[in-house]
């Protein structure tokens, strides 16, 4: 493999993290790392770090995705005068059609388009983002990386709805999300990966894997990045009976169901004024609706967790990524706690100094923390995909 620099771009509804990486056969080294957060905000913030803790940091107007594009272009032109050899972007899923990296061409783009219904929250986003930085580097190659790749070994229990099996062969099933989350927890537990292991991505979305010996065989999140636990704005699981009440009785239509799944539901619709995790921690001694959303997210997570051990007869590890994962003690003590009967238990000082490792000594189950390094298997995935396509591109000419 020829050692190459690759852009990774990871976009959020609202912020857009990005890691610039030197990839050769057996590394990706971190040349750069940032984020723009806030987009759509009245100020947005964005820092971007070299891999020798140089800094820069500011703050301003960044309207949509195509501005949040230039301003990462912008540092990356200050930080680095040579431009990216390949630009790989993260996106939540392909659909039926896209399961596995692959280079962006007009065909592929075309297919991303079909894919929006199963995430429409997300892929008109990262589509933009992809198409501002086509713009910005046209003759360089992009490829999609997908979140649902890794849950591609799901096997037909765990991936087949309860539906006719009419509507499997139109796409519908369980496809799973946060799979280049889960990956890298993956690969910085190597080589001493455990057999048994549940992963709890915590953050604005939130799911739960089943990972045996490295493999996905189960996970919460289904046909859309809706369903599961509860999540900021999202309600996780929910009876399919509430939603044709409300169509039949609420007068609900299409517009107005999709605007309450996605934006009005989940801790926000709990607590009535934010849902974001560290403002309701902060908030729920004074005020009631706060402390019942967190119990809510803790109760929806112990259920999850517990779940993802019979798919596995049981767990030798739990592992907390996400935001809220990495940075809420509160939260994984509350977890943990609902959770002793399975043999997990934390120690208070390692939890509260945020490990790695969270667990006491007496405890049965391995807890750690470990940051989400999607970036990182972004770049890993292009650079294969680059390698992958080469020798055809070498035959052809």
């Amino acid at each position: 493999m020829t050692t190459r620099r690759i852009l990774a771009v990871n976009g959020g509804s609202s912020s857009l993290k990005f890691g610039l990486f030197a990839v050769s056969a057996d590394a990706e080294k971190a040349l750069w790392m940032g984020a723009i957060e806030g987009i759509g905000a009245a100020s947005a913030r964005w820092w971007c770090q070299s891999g020798y803790g140089e800094r820069t940091e500011g703050q301003g107007p960044v309207a949509d995705a195509e501005a949040a594009v230039h301003r990462l272009v912008a540092l990356l032109a200050a930080a680095s005068s040579e431009p990216p050899d390949a630009i790989g972007h993260r996106l939540v899923t392909g659909g039926p059609e896209l399961s596995l990296p692959v280079l962006i061409d007009d065909t592929v783009r075309l297919r991303l388009n079909r894919a929006v219904p199963y995430a429409p929250l997300h892929l008109p986003y990262g589509l933009a983002v992809i198409d501002a930085l086509v713009r910005q580097f046209p003759t360089r190659p992009h490829v999609a990386c997908f979140d649902t790749t890794f849950h591609r070994t799901l096997p037909e229990r765990a991936w087949r709805l309860p539906l006719p099996r009419s509507l499997a062969a139109q796409g519908i099933r369980r496809y799973g999300f946060h799979g280049l989350s889960y990956e890298s927890i993956v690969d910085q537990l190597k080589p001493d990966l455990p057999p048994r292991l549940v992963i709890a991505h915590l953050g604005s979305g939130c799911s739960v894997a089943a990972v045996y010996h490295g493999v996905s065989v189960d996970t919460t999140m289904g046909l859309t990045p809706t369903g599961g636990v509860v999540m900021a704005t999202r309600p996780g699981d929910l009876d399919p009976g509430v939603l044709l009440f409300l169509l039949q009785q609420g007068g609900y239509g299409l517009t107005r169901l999709e605007a309450l799944l996605n934006h009005e539901s989940g801790l926000y619709g709990l607590s009535g004024i934010t849902g974001d995790m560290a403002a309701l921690l902060a908030q729920r001694q004074a005020y009631e609706p706060a402390q019942q959303a967190v119990a809510s997210f803790v109760y929806s997570v112990q259920k999850a967790i517990a779940a993802m051990t019979v798919a596995l007869g049981g767990f030798d590890t739990l592992v907390f990524t996400g935001g809220i994962g990495e940075h809420a003690p509160a939260v994984r003590q509350a977890v943990a706690e609902g959770l002793a009967h399975l043999g997990v238990e934390l120690d208070d000082t390692a939890n509260r100094l945020g490990g790695p490792v969270l667990s006491a000594r007496s405890s049965r189950v391995v807890v750690r923390v470990l940051p989400a390094q999607e970036e990182r298997m972004i770049a890993r995935h292009a650079a294969a995909v680059l390698d992958a396509a080469r020798p055809e591109s070498q035959s052809a000419h």
